[in-house]
C-alpha cells in the first residue's frame, strides 16, 4: 500500500516560477495531519483526504499561504513508491503541476 506519510520535497512549477517546499506528514491513532515549509513560512495543511485507486494513492489537501502572495491553494496529488506527481490550484488562477520525491530516514 502507497502511503503519504513521510517528509517530501515538493516543486510547484507557477506561473511566476518555480517553488520549493518541505511537507511533512504524519500518521497520529489513524488521523493523517500534515506541515508545509517554504518561503520563510510553515503552514499547517487541512482537509486531507486519501483513496487508494489503480493509479496511486489519490490525495488532497488545503492550505492557506502569505509568501509569496497570499493565496488559499487546493492540492490534488497522486502517490506512488517515493514519489508524487498532480496539480494545485489557488482560486481562478491556472492549475500549478506539482511534483515531489519521499526524503528517506
Amino acid at each position: 500500500m502507497n502511503s503519504i506519510v513521510g517528509t517530501w520535497d515538493l516543486r510547484l512549477k507557477t506561473p511566476i516560477g518555480s517553488l520549493a517546499a518541505v511537507y511533512t506528514f504524519t500518521d497520529t491513532a489513524g488521523a493523517i495531519t500534515g506541515t508545509a515549509e517554504g518561503s520563510g513560512e510553515t503552514v499547517p495543511l487541512s482537509d486531507i483526504a486519501l483513496a487508494e485507486t489503480a493509479d496511486g494513492l489519490h490525495v488532497t489537501w488545503r492550505q492557506s499561504v502569505t509568501r509569496p502572495l497570499r493565496l488559499n491553494l487546493d492540492f490534488d496529488v497522486t502517490v506512488l513508491g517515493d514519489t508524487l506527481a498532480g496539480r494545485s490550484r489557488a482560486g481562478r488562477l491556472p492549475a500549478s503541476s506539482v511534483t515531489g520525491t519521499r526524503r528517506n530516514g
